[in-house]
């Protein structure tokens, strides 16, 4: 484990003592926990994002085929 020195404002300090003590945890561990957290969060989109990037593009247009109309690509008539 690593020691951080954070500053906070005294508003927020109050409340995460509090929130901190609500949930039986330390400051401290809370901290980490969120970082953790957001580290976890922002490594799964990281995934998501370069498995979606791999994938090839899709043609809309078929050679000799006109484009789909706005009202086809659109259709919302199967919820109304």
């Amino acid at each position: 484990m690593k020691n951080v020195t954070i500053t906070l404002d005294e508003k927020t300090a109050i409340w995460a003592r509090v929130y901190a003590a609500e949930h039986n945890t330390s400051l401290s561990r809370l901290v980490g926990e969120m970082l953790a957290q957001r580290m976890h969060e922002l490594a799964e989109y990281d995934r998501a994002m370069r498995a979606f990037l791999a994938k090839p593009p899709v043609k809309l247009r078929r050679s000799g085929k006109r484009y789909p109309a706005r009202e086809e690509l659109h259709d919302r008539a199967r919820l109304r």
